[in-house]
């Protein structure tokens, strides 16, 4: 058809067809719109490759946006523990990293759905608001299900649903998040630009060794002060005597 015939009059001149496959990939980052990266992978084979290590180094950008936010949402977990004189003070998921993955899970989630497109202030609230809230929902009731721990429990607030999740933290969801998105996420955008595919990947194995590891101790412990290297010294002992 005519379309094809343009097609090869296009790919046959090298200067046309690079002009062609730049534009395209621009028109694809600036629009956002699937449909129209996929047709110019179909007219173009060059902007495929483009256009899939684009999703890639996206991929690789939330690794690191999970690793952030959970590493930032364990010190927010410090600071209220210390203010609330709270007897729980280990305050992480894991036996050595320090991180909480619900903050993490919750931010990834609130900036795949747009977050940062929303104009107003209100927008990006109640979105983190109802997103993050889903997703606190979620991370307790596996936690619950898998190894019958509860790493928080919103059951004195009596504005709370199973304990899970509660209004006055739902609140606090949309505030921080709003905070995040126009704030810290710019900031975290510029450093994760900078780091290594190897960085990402030795991240995920250590996240996933330590996951290992954390699972082994709550499954024998069933207690969240437990997530210790000293309980996991102590397990290996009693296994060796």
């Amino acid at each position: 058809g005519l379309g094809d015939v343009y097609k090869r009059q296009f790919q046959s001149f090298p200067g046309i067809r690079h002009s062609c496959v730049l534009l395209s990939i621009f028109l694809s980052f600036y629009h956002d719109s699937p449909r129209f990266a996929t047709r110019a992978a179909r007219i173009f084979p060059s902007a495929r490759a483009i256009l899939k290590k684009k999703d890639a180094e996206e991929e690789m950008d939330h690794i690191w946006y999970w690793f952030a936010y959970s590493f930032l949402g364990y010190c927010l977990e410090k600071l209220f523990a210390a203010a609330t004189r709270s007897s729980h003070r280990l305050r992480r998921c894991f036996v050595f990293l320090p991180l909480c993955p619900v903050y993490g899970f919750a931010m990834v989630t609130i900036l795949l759905l747009g977050a940062e497109k929303l104009p107003g202030a209100w927008e990006q609230i109640l979105l983190g608001m109802f997103a993050a809230t889903a997703m606190e929902y979620a991370v307790h009731w596996g936690y619950e299900r898998l190894f019958q721990v509860q790493f928080w429990d919103y059951s004195s607030t009596k504005c709370d649903v199973n304990g899970r999740i509660c209004l006055p933290f739902s609140i606090c969801w949309g505030i921080l998040s709003m905070l995040a998105v126009r704030y810290v996420q710019p900031v975290l955008e510029g450093y994760a630009a900078l780091l290594p595919e190897w960085a990402a990947a030795l991240a995920v194995f250590l996240v996933t060794l330590d996951g290992i590891l954390t699972a082994r101790v709550l499954l024998t412990t069933h207690d969240i002060d437990a997530l210790t290297p000293r309980t996991l010294l102590r397990s290996k002992r009693r296994r060796t005597a």
